[in-house]
């Protein structure tokens, strides 16, 4: 039949624009990951190897990848871009036709004229079109429209603010299991020393020339070391599992990252005054974007709901066809023929109730509004915050980059220098651990002050909403 032709047409149409299934449609990325490798870069979540020892770049893209944050953000943009194409498709006209095969028995019986009693049975088909189409509704669509594009804006920036913050989050768990290890590095070392130092008093008490306080002293020392030791490897097998589950592992996934690399390059990448740097922020950072987007949003909304109360004009039309037999005069038989029936017409709705008491609706979408304006500006000033704090931090972990390695090489030389004095029987066991305290305690600020100034550089990068996996490479 024609009708269902056309609805089979229709329905292959609408297939046909859904797309195939994994399709990137509707400006959805194609990842969680892909607004981080930009326009021309490969996807990170291409390639689901991890690299032994685990570098930097891997870390970030699989974190990127599979932490449930950039996920769900992902998983969001796809449900605001369904909704944009659901507020597209009101502008379409309504079309629904029904097509039926009908079987018809009829009988007629008077009660004086028996000769005029009829009977008929019939099959027949019957078709019926209807369209409607609104012409015009005062905007209400429109902005329906515009709310959902704005949505979609803001899922997207909400996707871009996900992977600065988690893309920071995996470079600081990186960062910290790297600081764990040169802490258990240096934490043998303190041991190693701490027990050259018991030998070394046991040989000067048995020498006669050192009391036997000298090597208890020494043996404390050595057992505190020990216990700095345990409780360092047990805090890399935490940071280990940190990194893992932020990668979307288990956390007892075997993992391992090579040395912190000694040598920085602490200039700083960003050229703009600090003033600049904040007002910069607070226009584009990703999270400024989402509150922007949502008050464009909720703006669209509030012109909706004053557009509902308006009226609206549709353009209308059916078409109707029945091939039921027909009886041309009452008692005689029904002969073939057929029914035609079309309309076309306008219809205006004016929708008088919403006018008189449903103002609450407009009520609640202003005032929806003024909460939105309040976000941003709260976004703002976070931002603005942000960017300070950590630009402060870059600044003092760059002062303490040289700090840190002059603290760690006098250290060395007061350690080196009490050792000598004390195996030559100049010195005092409280000198050659307080030395051996003050050595382990610079080595343990150098590791810090290099894991900080990292942490704090891609913190600022992050404040400012403009990391990129070029900084996750080895070496910057």
């Amino acid at each position: 039949m024609p009708l269902i032709a056309l609805c089979v047409a229709l329905s292959a149409t609408g297939a046909a624009r859904a797309g195939a299934p994994g399709e990137t449609a509707g400006g959805v990325p194609a990842s969680p990951a892909a607004p981080m490798a930009g326009p021309n870069g490969a996807d990170p979540c291409a390639d689901g190897t991890l690299s032994v020892p685990l570098t930097l770049l891997d870390a970030v893209s699989h974190t990127l990848c599979a932490n449930p944050k950039t996920r769900s953000a992902w998983a969001t943009i796809k449900l605001n871009a369904a909704a944009l194409a659901i507020a597209k498709e009101n502008y379409y006209p309504t079309l629904s036709g029904t097509a039926k095969a009908v079987h018809s028995a009829t009988s007629t019986h008077l009660n004086q004229l028996s000769a005029l009693d009829t009977y008929a049975a019939s099959s027949y088909p019957e078709e019926t079109l209807s369209f409607s189409w609104v012409l015009y509704d005062f905007g209400e669509r429109g902005a329906e429209l515009d709310s959902a594009r704005q949505l979609l804006a803001a899922a997207r920036a909400d996707l871009d603010l996900s992977l600065q913050q988690v893309f920071l989050q995996a470079t600081a768990d990186y960062y910290g299991a790297q600081a764990a290890q040169a802490s258990l590095d240096s934490a043998r070392e303190i041991e190693t020393l701490a027990n050259s130092s018991v030998g070394a008093a046991h040989a000067r008490v048995d020498k006669g020339v050192a009391p036997i306080s000298d090597e208890l002293q020494a043996q404390t020392a050595y057992a505190q070391a020990v216990v700095n030791r345990v409780k360092v490897e047990a805090e890399l097998s935490v940071k280990r599992g940190a990194l893992a589950s932020d990668m979307g592992l288990d956390p007892d996934t075997a993992i391992s990252v090579p040395p912190a690399a000694e040598e920085v390059h602490s200039q700083s990448t960003f050229t703009e005054s600090l003033h600049e740097l904040i007002e910069q922020a607070k226009r584009t950072h990703p999270s400024v974007a989402v509150a922007a987007g949502q008050l464009a949003a909720a703006e669209a909304d509030e012109r909706a709901a004053r557009a509902h109360v308006l009226p609206s004009f549709s353009l209308l039309g059916g078409f109707s066809r029945s091939n039921e037999p027909l009886t041309p005069n009452l008692g005689s038989p029904s002969v073939p023929g057929n029914v035609s029936n079309w309309s076309v017409g306008v219809e205006v709705d004016v929708p008088l109730s919403d006018a008189l008491w449903k103002r609450g609706i407009i009520a609640r979408a202003h005032a929806q509004v003024q909460v939105q304006q309040e976000a941003l500006y709260g976004a703002q000033q976070q931002i603005a915050e942000d960017v300070w704090d950590s630009y402060t931090a870059v600044q003092a972990g760059t002062a303490n980059l040289s700090n840190s390695q002059a603290l760690l090489e006098s250290a060395r030389r007061s350690l080196e220098s009490a050792q000598r004095r004390y195996e030559g029987g100049a010195g005092t066991i409280l000198e050659l651990l307080s030395a051996q305290s003050a050595y382990a305690n610079a080595s343990q600020q150098r590791i810090q002050a290099l894991s900080d100034w990292r942490v704090a550089r891609l913190a600022l990068g992050a404040s400012l909403g403009r990391l990129t996996l070029s900084d996750a490479q080895e070496g910057r």
